[in-house]
């Protein structure tokens, strides 16, 4: 146990300071303070000693040297039961400083507030995270208090032990300290490392808020957790049951698809972080449907996410198929009690969705990948018409609202589209081939066109081959979009003249794995 003397406090966030303080005072702990803190804590009709009267040295530099004194860190780092150091500090006429109580300057709420570039650097605390770290590091004899969050435990751990704290508190608070230092730090990199446009650094921080844990990972004997980069979630959830790992999965997949669509249209079902019916048509309840036709049997259990604000029409319709979850940018209110009625359906507001996202991670073993996100808006200019039959303007469009869905299935992906919705969908196969023929199968299996139909499939890679492309075409379909790039691409071409099938060129590829 230690007895806790003297307590020094500096806090950019001043909320429930009184609490605290009359606890200190409870026990007779004297308190140290500067700037606002201290004026703050007199304020509140508490004893304290003001900083420069402490050190005997005034602050300086409009405030940037306020707490980096020798009377400061070495009444915080002196080891207690060393004979040396209790020497040094009596020789000095120093007072040992038992609890270290900080929170940093706000760097992350001014810089997403801020682009003033001298008042987010003014933001760069110094002091702070060094006492923190001091603290943090001599936690055999000395408690750190790093987030507001702890004052209650602090309260409660003095409370019971009359004044003085255990080491395994200390310690846990210690773990918390560094958490937090390298979490602030992380910002400050991250917004250095954004100026300076450097994407793949020699060395990287990666740093979130944990959002919560899971009940479990994929599977129940794994662990899970979701974590944020910032206090604003992209998601809300109004209702339902706990949201899973897979869900979260699901979510995300399904919103990486949707957020592609144009303004307020769109609807995508997602099953296993893979899409089974997608359609863009204006009207939103025709959409859904389009949707859900694509592929009912697959959107069992599944996500339904819609690119707009749900209305209690369209609630209803959902209402009629099992969903896990529902997605919209927002709920009217019948729709919201409508859909509410489903206990164990999760409701998910989608509203706060950006769409800035820069790069994916993946983890494996001990080796993380990075990358830039896929986020090409396509246009014209990114596609070439390689075939003698030409597209017209309506065709070709539909062809890259096929390419678009494409890129958002795991490879290797064929996606087979009418009218701006799909009608069959083949993914995540070694064989591009057999993805071909999972999406013709799944065409046969739910729709029924008339003869001349214009039907058309889109592929996230090359055909290596004229089998893919042939077996398309034989299914019925007109018009194909891929990227370019394989050996046999005059193959191809050759096949879609002798065939008289529209053929287009993507001038990149889109794998998804």
């Amino acid at each position: 146990m230690r007895k806790i003397q003297n307590a020094l406090i500096s806090v950019s966030n001043k909320d429930n300071l009184r609490f605290l303080i009359d606890t200190l005072k409870k026990y007779k702990i004297k308190i140290v303070s500067s700037g606002g803190t201290y004026k703050k804590i007199q304020k509140l009709g508490f004893k304290c000693t003001e900083l420069s009267s402490f050190t005997g040295t005034n602050e300086i530099l409009d405030g940037r040297v306020k707490t980096l004194h020798p009377k400061i860190y070495g009444g915080i780092l002196f080891k207690r039961q060393s004979k040396k150091h209790l020497n040094e500090i009596k020789k000095k006429g120093y007072e040992n400083i038992d609890l270290v109580i900080v929170n940093f300057y706000p760097f992350e709420k001014v810089l997403t507030n801020n682009s003033n570039h001298n008042k987010i650097i003014e933001n760069i605390d110094i002091g702070g995270p060094s006492m923190v770290r001091a603290a943090a590091k001599n936690y055999k004899d000395v408690v750190v208090i790093s987030n507001p969050n702890q004052y209650k435990y602090l309260i409660k751990e003095i409370n019971i032990n009359k004044g003085s704290t255990s080491l395994n508190f200390r310690k846990n608070l210690a773990e918390e300290a560094f958490m937090e230092t390298a979490y602030y730090e992380s910002k400050i990199f991250e917004f250095f490392n954004k100026k300076n446009k450097n994407i793949f650094p020699s060395k990287n921080i990666f740093s979130g808020k944990l959002i919560k844990k899971t009940r479990y990972g994929e599977n129940p004997h794994q662990q899970g957790a979701i974590y944020a980069k910032n206090d604003n979630p992209d998601i809300i959830q109004i209702s339902g049951k706990e949201l899973s790992y897979n869900n979260y999965d699901d979510i995300y997949s399904a919103l990486n698809l949707t957020k592609s669509f144009p303004h307020n249209r769109g609807v995508v079902i997602i099953k296993h972080a893979n899409a089974c019916g997608v359609s863009i048509h204006q009207n939103k309840i025709k959409s859904f449907k389009e949707a859900l036709e694509s592929d009912p049997i697959s959107a069992y259990g599944g996500i339904v996410s819609c690119n707009f604000k749900m209305n209690i029409d369209l609630a209803k319709e959902i209402g009629k198929v099992f969903f896990e979850v529902v997605i919209a940018k927002g709920f009217d209110g019948k729709s919201l009690n409508f859909l509410k009625k489903k206990k164990n359906l999760r409701i998910i507001d989608c509203s706060n969705l950006k769409e800035n996202i820069e790069l994916s991670f993946k983890s494996k073993f001990n080796s993380i990948l990075i990358q830039n996100t896929d986020n090409i808006i396509f246009s014209k200019k990114n596609f070439k018409v390689v075939s003698r039959k030409k597209p017209n303007k309506e065709t070709l469009n539909k062809l890259i609202f096929a390419f678009n869905v494409c890129r958002n299935i795991k490879s290797n992906a064929i996606v087979i589209t009418h009218n701006y919705k799909t009608v069959g969908i083949g993914s995540g196969q070694p064989s591009r081939l057999d993805s071909c023929q999972i999406a013709i199968n799944k065409m046969r299996k739910f729709q029924d066109f008339k003869e001349n139909e214009e039907l058309l499939a889109a592929s996230d890679a090359f055909f290596p081959f004229v089998d893919g492309i042939e077996k398309l075409v034989q299914s019925g379909v007109t018009a194909i979009i891929q990227p370019s790039g394989s050996k046999n691409d005059k193959d191809v071409i050759r096949f879609a003249n002798q065939t008289n099938t529209i053929l287009v060129f993507s001038k990149t590829r889109h794998f998804n794995h």
